[in-house]
């Protein structure tokens, strides 16, 4: 017997190419709209060696983004920032669009699986008018 799938709000979150600078601002700005495993002063550092520095957070879509307090200015990013989304398609759609609100949204590809999706971005600052 097949059962429905139920929606599964959390979203895995990979931030890569950047400074922990740039990478603290991005997740603060998710942690203003979802629950997260961060804390939104959680300051991401570098490691040393030679391997690529990554950073991850899980955030919980089913909070709505109206519930955030407060709108402070759009953080500014130093440069590109290179982000993963992996989840459910309706979590990830739903992080997605919070991006979208706050910076330049460049979708660089997509792997759709029966349950989940995985999502490559690349985020830009948006530039003042």
């Amino acid at each position: 017997m097949n059962s429905p799938v139920a929606h599964t709000p959390q979203v895995e979150v990979v931030l890569s190419d950047c400074s922990p600078t740039d990478a603290g601002s991005l997740f603060a700005e998710l942690c203003r709209h979802f629950a997260s495993d961060r804390c939104a002063d959680d300051t991401p550092h570098e490691t040393s060696g030679a391997r690529p520095t990554m950073w991850t957070g899980t955030f919980d879509t089913s909070t709505s983004p109206g519930e955030s307090a407060g709108t402070p200015s759009a953080p500014s990013l130093s440069g590109p920032v290179k982000a993963e989304l992996q989840g459910e398609p309706r979590a990830v759609e739903r992080l997605r669009q919070a991006l979208d609100e706050t910076f330049v949204v460049h979708q660089l590809g997509a792997v759709a699986g029966d349950q989940e999706v995985e999502v490559e971005l690349r985020l830009e600052s948006r530039r003042p008018a």
